[in-house]
């Protein structure tokens, strides 16, 4: 769900109700990147029936209206596709079809299937080894001997807050080594460890950051480049995208992938379909399918714990579980990013956001998670 920007010169900005669409459509300008190739041979969606949004929603026991949501949260990006076709799609604000968007806490889930990719391919031998087996940076560290599971499930039992709000909690320790100067690596090593791993989950962006330095030591390639061939290139990227890095080159992979709203849309087609691109596995089968169901009762819908509440979806491998009988599941990132999949209605939907309430308070009201959830489900089930 959530996360932050990775550069703490603009920490005062964020999460101060100010509008951010200017900078998240023009992160690439203003701060350090890697850059990704689009494909040579690029895939483009074709077209499907169009489609009219539907006008309202349920939330809360209320009638809310969709297109009063899409305003409220300053969406920039709004995509609809059935079947693989694209039946909606319009831009706002600083929005449009070439415009690199930051993924926010998006990127999780996108690391969560290289981690798939790489297990598949043999360069991690289970799931069940230690993460600190495969990035050396980790030994001595909160996250030693933690399993690889527990650390795709939140549940690494390392101390952790995640409240935007709060300057002193460790996410915005993160967001400092992220900036001009800083280094994750060097922050990560000095985490806690407050509980057992495996019992609790508690989302924190530095178990994402732990997992990019797992797909590193287990290939021996950076995120960038591990990206560009297991998924970039081969699910026919159309535009450029870039990573976000600290001061030392390393990928902010909590947080700062920049890509345009159709080619984030292909990841959530890959899954929906199983891993399976144009007749070719690209992530275990396996994998997909125990990404996106919760196995134990600390991820179950109502377990996950958020900064100082209780959030309502349940968690898999780096992709939230809306509650209920559904079998939709969703990539999120702070100021509304989504990435919606409802494989039961053969949908996926992308939707790019900055509210500019996002983060200046926990609560349900400023930051609007849920009720997106809900918008995008009336949206799929129209």
């Amino acid at each position: 769900m959530a996360d932050n920007t990775p550069d703490a010169a603009d920490q005062a900005a964020l999460f101060s109700g100010s509008p951010q669409y200017e900078f998240f459509a023009q992160a690439k300008h203003l701060l350090p990147v890697t850059s990704i190739t689009p494909a040579a041979v690029p895939f483009d969606f074709p077209a499907g029936p169009p489609e009219l949004l539907p006008n309202t929603f349920e939330f809360e026991g209320e009638t809310r209206n969709v297109h009063a949501l899409l305003g409220a949260t300053h969406t920039s990006a709004l995509l609809v596709l059935r079947q693989g076709r694209v039946c909606f799609e319009q831009y706002w604000l600083t929005g449009g079809r070439e415009v690199q968007w930051i993924s926010m806490s998006v990127a999780k889930s996108i690391v969560s299937m290289l981690v798939g990719i790489a297990l598949g391919d043999g360069r991690i031998r289970s799931l069940a080894d230690p993460i600190s087996q495969y990035a050396p940076e980790l030994e001595g560290s909160a996250y030693a001997g933690v399993r690889i599971k527990d650390v795709l499930q939140m549940s690494s039992g390392v101390r952790w807050n995640e409240d935007y709000s709060d300057h002193s909690a460790e996410i915005s320790r993160l967001s400092e080594a992220s900036g001009p100067g800083g280094s994750v690596d060097q922050f990560m090593q000095g985490l806690q460890r407050e509980r057992e791993p495996g019992t609790l989950c508690v989302y924190k962006s530095a178990d994402t950051q732990a997992l990019a330095m797992l797909v590193a030591g287990a290939t021996g390639k950076s995120l960038t480049d591990y990206l560009q061939e297991k998924l970039y290139t081969p699910l026919g990227m159309e535009s450029e995208g870039h990573w976000l890095t600290d001061g030392h080159g390393r990928e902010l992979a909590y947080a700062g992938l920049l890509m345009t709203a159709r080619d984030y849309a292909k990841f959530g087609e890959l899954y929906r379909n199983g891993g399976v691109w144009q007749g070719r596995q690209i992530v275990p089968e396996d994998y997909v399918r125990d990404s996106v169901r919760a196995d134990a009762p600390h991820v179950q819908p109502g377990g996950p714990i958020v900064a100082d509440h209780v959030f309502g979806p349940g968690y898999g491998f780096q992709w939230w579980l809306p509650a209920g009988e559904g079998s939709d599941y969703s990539a999120i990132g702070v100021y509304n990013q989504f990435i919606y999949v409802d494989p039961a209605r053969e949908t996926v939907i992308v939707k790019l956001s900055a509210n500019p309430a996002y983060g200046t308070s926990t609560r349900e009201a400023d930051n609007r998670d849920l009720e997106n959830i809900a918008a995008l489900q009336a949206i799929s089930r129209r």
